[in-house]
């Protein structure tokens, strides 16, 4: 009988502190930051010819804002960014996308990327930058 009692109040005891390691974990869970998912994605030739013409894509989510917008944007010899084209805005729940036509006037490397940018409405004029690609390079000849 003293045997039972032992055996079950260690059972007990066990199932007691599990629960509470449980708890303790799906607090910690909850209390954790949450973060948005989504990705950008860009592509553009390695290289390309002086007086033709090349495209540049980008595509990209984020569930973070209501509405989205892509952009691509350029920099040739380190200098600073210029916006290229930006794509329509769209709802959050479909990718957001651009497209470049781009005719290369002159040889050297230049460098795209895209950004995707949240906006709360469609006509928002203060929108958000949520995600930015890496640069893509393209070595024009």
């Amino acid at each position: 009988m003293t045997r039972t009692k032992e055996s079950g109040m260690k059972s007990r005891g066990g199932r007691g502190a599990v629960i509470g390691a449980l708890g303790l974990a799906s607090v910690a869970l909850a209390a954790g930051p949450a973060f948005a998912k989504g990705g950008v994605d860009i592509t553009a030739p390695h290289t390309a010819q002086v007086g033709k013409t090349f495209t540049v894509t980008a595509q990209g989510n984020d569930d973070a804002a209501g509405y989205l917008r892509i952009c691509l944007e350029r920099r040739s010899g380190g200098q600073a960014w210029h916006r290229v084209t930006c794509g329509a805005v769209v709802d959050t729940g479909t990718d957001a996308r651009a497209t470049a036509h781009v005719k290369a006037a002159h040889r050297g490397v230049l460098e795209y990327r895209a950004v995707v940018y949240g906006l709360t409405s469609p006509n928002d004029s203060q929108p958000v930058r949520e995600r930015t690609s890496g640069p893509v390079r393209v070595d024009v000849r």
